[in-house]
């Protein structure tokens, strides 16, 4: 694969994504930039949102995740289906019913300011740290296998992406993303499908007969029956019914782009056809991790994990697949940066800047506040990549992912109560209601810090998010009282 054919392509991608963003964004308003004035097409939605959904981390991980654990994501992904489902037929109607804008305005009125403006940080916090960090991965890798040989910085490679991704979605935010992300996601699923084909015929496989050899390899192996495992089949089914519910129904990035749909039928459709599709698109990429796993000892490759699928794309794939693989991560990295980006502006004027309870802002001034605010966590951004490039710490980067896990347990922990009882904060401790917050993730990393010593052989996986959330719930119950 030669620079000039790469830069050709990335180029032409490029100037592909700013054509549609000129003219999703003509006569766009600050509505458009925040809910799509509500005319977003459900079916498109659905299919955007897979490439937003999945992210670089995805693209590269699951793939390599498969040659050890083998097909053992399915167990999350089954409390996926399930939280989906929860999502379409619990929180939308709730979003659609209050007419949100910005989904944490529901614990403004169910549970108070302070709930209302906890929430909105958490995520403002969680929704920084991670995606500037899949920002960090994903730049990386195409700094190491590409731009280092050309003398490019690491630093301009960062600045131009992330100057690519301001150009278009800079006027019209979610209204342009949502066609920008179903470019992306077929980005990634043509590189998906192309590196599944090419490996397919290597290795002399029909879809068939690669699935019975990853079966013989022991690729295909899903159920963990060992309960104290991180890795427990019931562990990761609830984990991952509450990872989609706190990480997807109570997430403004996902969510602004849900209720940018006109009626709540069409983005119940929405979740249902995204369930369908995200199952299919998780299990083609195990499919791919197990051609790999088979693919890489026939050639004497040596790499593992995440450094797989980069290896045997690279030292062994046609020019034409490796142009291929770059358009589907570079595919993967927009979405998981320019929604970010976009919902972060979002939350940021609505709930901190407090636009909603306003009325001393026109059109014209809101405007130039939300572009200052957009440049503002671009800048961010930026300095945030550059941050994980100087510490150049590979488990840096995995703890700042698991740190952004610990921060939607709040979030959790404050939906769940609004929901799921009557009571209200009392008037009195209402100040309290972010100390409740905080403390729910400093005691679950106390717990995962001393596990062995309370917990004896017993080992917290993902289902550590349900513990924060339960106990945030639990200090919501302490500091309320029953509703008169």
């Amino acid at each position: 694969m030669s620079e000039v054919s790469l830069f050709g392509l990335l180029a032409a991608y490029f100037l592909l994504l700013l054509l549609v963003a000129r003219r999703t964004a003509r006569d766009a308003t600050n509505q458009s930039f925040f809910i799509g004035n509500k005319r977003s097409h459900w079916l498109l939605v659905a299919f955007g949102m897979v490439g937003t959904t999945l992210s670089g981390v995805t693209f590269i991980s699951v793939p390599g995740a498969v040659g050890r654990d083998g097909f053992a994501y399915l167990q999350v992904m089954l409390g996926y289906v399930v939280g989906y489902v929860l999502v379409a037929y619990v929180l939308l109607p709730l979003y659609y019913r209050m007419k949100l804008t910005s989904i944490y305005h529901y614990l403004d009125v169910r549970l108070g300011h302070q709930a209302y403006l906890s929430g909105a940080s958490f995520f403002l916090l969680s929704r920084t740290l991670s995606a500037s960090a899949r920002l960090y991965l994903v730049v990386n890798i195409l700094q190491l296998t590409v731009l280092d040989s050309l003398g490019v910085p690491f630093w301009l490679s960062t600045l131009v992406i992330l100057g690519m991704i301001l150009l278009y979605t800079y006027e019209g935010g979610v209204k342009t993303i949502v066609w920008t992300d179903t470019l992306q996601t077929a980005g990634m699923l043509l590189a998906l499908a192309g590196c599944v084909w090419w490996l397919l015929a290597q290795l002399g496989f029909d879809l068939v007969s690669g699935w019975q050899a990853l079966e013989a390899g022991g690729y295909t192996r899903v159920l963990n029956r060992h309960s104290d495992s991180p890795g427990y089949f019931w562990k990761q089914f609830f984990a991952g019914i509450f990872i989609v519910l706190a990480m997807t129904g109570m997430d403004q990035e996902i969510m602004q782009k849900n209720i940018s749909v006109p009626t709540l039928r069409d983005a119940q459709k929405n979740m249902l056809v995204l369930t369908v599709v995200l199952t299919g698109v998780l299990l083609l990429f195990m499919f791919l991790g197990g051609l790999l796993s088979l693919y890489a000892p026939s050639v004497g490759l040596a790499a593992t994990g995440d450094k797989l699928f980069p290896a045997v794309v690279m030292q062994h794939m046609p020019a034409a697949l490796q142009l291929l693989f770059f358009l589907g991560l570079v595919s993967a990295l927009f979405p998981s940066a320019d929604g970010a980006m976009t919902a972060l502006t979002a939350s940021f004027c609505l709930d901190i800047l407090g636009w909603q309870r306003r009325s001393d802002l026109g059109e014209a001034q809101q405007r130039r506040q939300r572009h200052w605010v957009h440049l503002g966590f671009c800048a961010l951004f930026l300095a945030l990549v550059l941050l994980f490039r100087w510490l150049d710490n590979a488990s840096m980067i995995g703890l700042i992912l698991k740190l952004t896990g610990y921060t939607y347990g709040p979030i959790l922990g404050l939906f769940a109560f609004g929901l799921l009882t009557a009571r209200s904060v009392r008037h009195g401790a209402r100040y309290a209601v972010p100390l409740v917050a905080l403390a729910g993730p400093v005691l679950c990393y106390l717990l995962e810090l001393n596990q062995a010593a309370l917990l004896g052989s017993y080992r917290m996986g993902l289902e550590l998010l349900i513990v924060n959330g339960l106990l945030v719930f639990a200090g919501l119950w302490l500091i309320s009282r029953p509703a008169r």
